[in-house]
């Protein structure tokens, strides 16, 4: 059974999912800001973070928050903060490409102990709790069993226009892409995790990322049972800006592929 906790995070993803879906719907009349170049935020993302906000707040006042369109706030309880992506793919959203999802992630100490991935366009909650394991829609998920990287795919988030991480990127795949079956690139750090952990993905990895990206997906990889690292070993997975993960019997000629760079 799922805890109080994750019962609070299912429902505000459901209910943020059901405005961002019914904005989804009408998304060329969407109100469009740029942020910076490639780097869209749209009325979708705000009266989402807004409706997240509000349940999750609302049920524990105390813990802290952090959130990617209204930043971070301390809570009384220092240990614990709500970490969330109210839109991850938004210019999938923006594209009317139906690949986005709602991200939370609940920190204690440092550490990812509840996390929610909703999809709503698809109708598929990736749940999972520390040493509960991993679950989408109430089935069980594993990560995949596979132990060849030539049978095996990988998902990335390529750098968009003139970021500085693009090289390095194109770089990774040139040495990845002939050792596996292919290389996706999904626009969605949080489903690209999900799938890891589903086994719809062998792997993932991304130089340029946020903490509310990924840190749902964390722990959805980890109690599906694979592995994840920064990429810079020894750093924390949720904020060092890098990460890779896979199964545990790949996990390791990946990241040596991945790390040569």
């Amino acid at each position: 059974m799922a805890s109080a906790n994750l019962n609070i995070m299912i429902n505000a993803a459901r209910k943020a999912g059901r405005s961002l879906v019914k904005d989804f719907r009408e998304v060329e009349n969407l109100q469009v800001s740029v942020k910076g170049a490639g780097d869209f935020v749209s009325r979708a993302d705000h009266a989402a973070e807004a409706i997240i906000k509000d349940e999750l707040r609302g049920a524990r006042p105390n813990y802290g928050w952090v959130g990617e369109e209204t930043g971070a706030e301390p809570g009384e309880d220092p240990t614990r903060r709500w970490i969330v992506d109210p839109l991850d793919g938004t210019t999938n959203f923006l594209h009317g490409l139906p690949h986005w999802a709602v991200s939370i992630g609940l920190e204690h100490k440092g550490e990812i102990v509840a996390a929610v991935v909703f999809d709503p366009a698809k109708d598929e909650m990736f749940t999972a709790e520390k040493g509960d394991g991993a679950f989408l829609n109430n089935s069980r998920l594993r990560v995949s069993g596979r132990r060849s990287m030539i049978e095996s795919i990988f998902a990335t988030g390529v750098p968009f226009g003139g970021a500085r991480e693009l090289p390095a990127t194109l770089q990774d795949l040139a040495r990845l892409m002939p050792q596996t079956a292919g290389v996706r690139r999904w626009g969605s750090a949080a489903l690209d995790m999900a799938y890891v952990a589903a086994g719809r993905f062998d792997g993932y990895w991304e130089r340029r990322i946020k903490a509310w990206d990924v840190a749902a997906g964390i722990l959805l990889v980890k109690e599906a049972g694979g592995f994840v690292e920064a990429l810079e070993p020894g750093q924390s997975p949720v904020d060092s800006g890098a990460i890779i993960c896979a199964n545990a019997q790949l996990f390791d000629g990946f990241a040596k592929t991945i790390r040569q760079g």
